[in-house]
């Protein structure tokens, strides 16, 4: 199947010089394997059931998004044990230290991605208990 995307010059410039780096055969190929890699860390997050612990790390400009994104922190604090914060110039990152139930979490990150001053948001999650 063709189809095509608008993407920034900037990022495409420095996806094609990643996939070219790891020696991967072209950019089709490479954009498969970003796309399973998506959809594979997609169906974890909704696959997660029960009790866990997570970490939520995301990224975003500080003077667009931060009212906003602190108020959504604040309808989480069930599971939200801390955070840790650190500006870089206008982009500040951000880490939920997390504990509850994985649908709150899994809410929680949904929530953080529908900012467009969010640039990315990753969750490493792990079920309480799992050897």
């Amino acid at each position: 199947m063709r189809t095509s995307f608008n993407i920034p010059d900037a990022l495409i410039e420095e996806f094609d010089r990643t996939w070219r780096d790891e020696g991967i055969e072209n950019r089709s190929r490479a954009v498969r394997e970003a796309m399973l890699e998506f959809v594979e860390s997609h169906s974890r997050l909704e696959d997660t059931s029960g009790e866990v612990v997570a970490l939520v790390g995301f990224d975003y400009r500080h003077h667009d998004v931060i009212r906003e994104l602190h108020s959504v922190q604040h309808e989480y604090q069930d599971v939200i044990l801390n955070t840790s914060h650190t500006h870089q110039g206008e982009w500040c990152l951000e880490s939920l230290f997390c504990r509850g139930n994985a649908e709150r979490v899994r809410e929680l990150t949904y929530r953080l991605r529908d900012f467009d001053g969010v640039r990315r948001v990753k969750v490493m999650m792990i079920r309480d208990g799992d050897e």
